[in-house]
C-alpha cells in the first residue's frame, strides 16, 4: 500500500469545488426544468429514489435494487408494513391495473388518515413504501408530486435485477467518497441498510485501496487520512500543480468574476465541511427558534474566487416579484471595499434575480451604500436608495427587533447579525 498524497488545504478546496462544477466556474448554464423532466422522466436517463431529493443515472439501477430489497422488513418500514398492510396491498393491485398511480387519485374522505411525513393518507404512505422498497418508480411529476407507474412500466427489463451484494457495497462506498470529492466511505450502516461495524468498514477500505478504487491522501491541517477516488487522481495532481483540468473549464464566467451563493444543503458547505474546507463558520438555522438565530433560517455562503467570502439572507416576495435582502456580511472589512468583489457579486445578483424571475431587488437593508449599489437589479429597478442611521434589524420573521450590544462578526452590510 502506497503512502498518502500529501496536499494543501487550497488544493482540497478547489479540488472538492471543482468536483462540484463550482470552481474555476460554472460549468452549466439555464435553468430549463423541461429539459430536466425530458432527460429523467421522457428519455428515462435518470430516476429518482431514497430518502433524499436526489437522481441517479438509469444504468446504477442494479446496484440501489439492493438496498430496495434490504428495505423491506428493515426496521425502519416494519411498522409500516404491519400498519399498513391492508392499503400497501390495494395500491400494489391499483400499480399492476392503472399506468400511472398518484396520491391524488384517492380522496382523503375514503382513506384512513395518517400523520407522517410522506403524507397524510394511508394511500399516499403505501405508494412512498412500494417505492422504497423497488415496486414502484416515478413516472413523473405534476406540480413537483411524484406520479408512479410499477417497475416494470418505467425502466428496461436488463435494468430489473440486483447487483452482487459484494459489487453494490463496494459501489455505495466509492459513491460516498465521490460525493464529497474527498472523503471516507463511512459511517456505512445507514447508506447500505444494514449494521456495519468498524471493522467491517476497515477491511473494506484496505480491499479498495489494495485495487486501486481508492487512494489516501492527506490535507494540511486536516486529522486523520481521507480517501480520493482512484480515477481522480490525475485531476487532484494537475490542481496541485496550480493548474485547471480541462473538464473543469467554465462556460461562462469565473467564480471571482461572478459569485455563487450556495444553497444550506450544499455538499461543500453543509455539515461542518464550510469549517473544514473554508475555516468558515456555518449552521444552517432552519430548525433554530427566532430568538437563537444570528443570520437568517436561509442564509447563503457567498462563494467568490476559491473561498466562501461572506453571507446573504435574502427572500423572495411573490407578491412584488421582489428579491429582497434582508442583509449581507463579509468575513473581511476590505472584501466589500473591493471593486472586484462588488463587481462579482453584481454578477451573481443578477443571475440570482433572473434565476428567481424576480423583477427587483430591495436592497433598504444593507447599510453598506457600495454593497447595496452592487446589489441593485441590473434589469433597472433596486429600491433602498439610502440608508437609515439607527436602523434596526429584521429578523426571521420579517418583525423588527434592536440590534443594541449585539456583536457583528466582521459584518458589513447590517449593522449586526440578526
Amino acid at each position: 500500500m502506497t503512502a498518502p498524497i500529501r496536499i494543501s488545504r487550497q488544493t482540497a478546496r478547489r479540488f472538492v469545488l471543482g468536483k462540484q462544477g463550482l470552481w474555476p466556474g460554472r460549468r452549466w448554464a439555464g435553468k430549463d426544468g423541461a429539459l430536466f423532466d425530458e432527460l429523467a422522466y421522457g428519455n428515462r436517463e435518470f430516476f429518482d429514489w431514497g430518502g433524499w431529493l436526489a437522481v441517479r443515472p438509469r444504468a446504477e439501477l442494479p446496484h440501489w435494487r439492493v438496498l430496495m430489497r434490504r428495505n423491506r422488513g428493515h426496521e425502519g418500514w416494519a411498522g409500516t408494513e404491519r400498519e399498513h398492510g391492508g392499503a400497501i396491498e390495494e395500491m400494489r393491485a391499483a400499480l399492476r391495473e392503472r399506468e400511472t398511480v398518484s396520491g391524488r387519485d384517492f380522496q382523503a374522505t375514503e382513506r384512513t388518515a395518517i400523520s407522517n411525513y410522506r403524507g397524510s393518507k394511508d394511500s399516499s404512505l403505501a405508494l412512498y413504501y412500494l417505492w422504497r422498497v423497488g415496486e414502484a418508480m416515478t413516472h413523473h411529476r405534476e406540480r413537483f408530486e411524484r406520479v408512479y407507474a410499477a417497475t416494470e412500466r418505467v425502466a428496461p427489463a436488463e435494468l430489473i435485477r440486483e447487483s452482487s451484494d459484494d459489487e453494490a457495497e463496494r459501489f455505495m462506498a466509492r459513491k460516498a467518497v465521490a460525493f464529497g470529492g474527498i472523503g471516507r466511505i463511512g459511517p456505512l450502516s445507514r447508506a447500505l441498510v444494514r449494521t456495519v461495524t468498524k471493522e467491517e468498514e476497515r477491511a473494506l477500505e484496505r480491499s479498495m485501496l489494495e485495487c486501486g478504487d481508492l487512494v489516501s491522501i492527506e490535507v494540511e491541517g486536516w486529522k486523520g487520512t481521507h480517501f480520493v477516488l482512484g480515477s481522480d487522481v490525475g485531476q487532484l495532481e494537475e490542481v496541485a500543480r496550480n493548474e485547471i483540468p480541462a473538464a473543469w473549464a467554465a462556460i461562462e464566467t469565473t467564480t471571482e468574476q461572478e459569485v455563487n451563493f450556495l444553497s444550506p444543503l450544499d455538499p461543500v458547505s453543509a455539515r461542518g465541511r464550510a469549517k473544514q474546507l473554508f475555516q468558515f463558520d456555518y449552521v444552517w438555522e432552519i430548525y433554530k427558534p427566532a430568538q437563537q438565530m444570528v443570520f437568517g433560517r436561509y442564509t447563503m455562503p457567498i462563494l467568490w474566487g476559491d473561498q466562501l467570502a461572506g453571507r446573504l439572507d435574502a427572500k423572495l416576495d411573490r407578491k412584488a416579484n421582489t428579491w429582497v435582502v434582508n442583509g449581507i456580511w463579509v468575513e473581511e472589512g476590505a472584501t466589500a471595499k473591493s471593486p472586484a468583489f462588488r463587481d462579482a457579486l453584481a454578477a451573481g445578483m443578477w443571475r440570482m434575480s433572473s434565476f428567481l424571475g424576480a423583477t427587483s431587488v430591495d436592497a433598504t437593508a444593507v447599510s453598506d451604500l457600495r454593497l447595496r449599489a452592487a446589489m441593485g437589479n441590473r434589469r433597472g429597478t433596486w429600491r433602498g436608495q439610502q440608508s437609515r442611521a439607527g436602523r434596526r434589524d429584521l429578523d426571521g420573521r420579517g418583525s423588527l427587533r434592536d440590534n443594541e450590544n449585539r456583536s457583528s462578526p466582521r459584518s458589513s452590510g447590517k449593522g449586526s447579525p440578526k
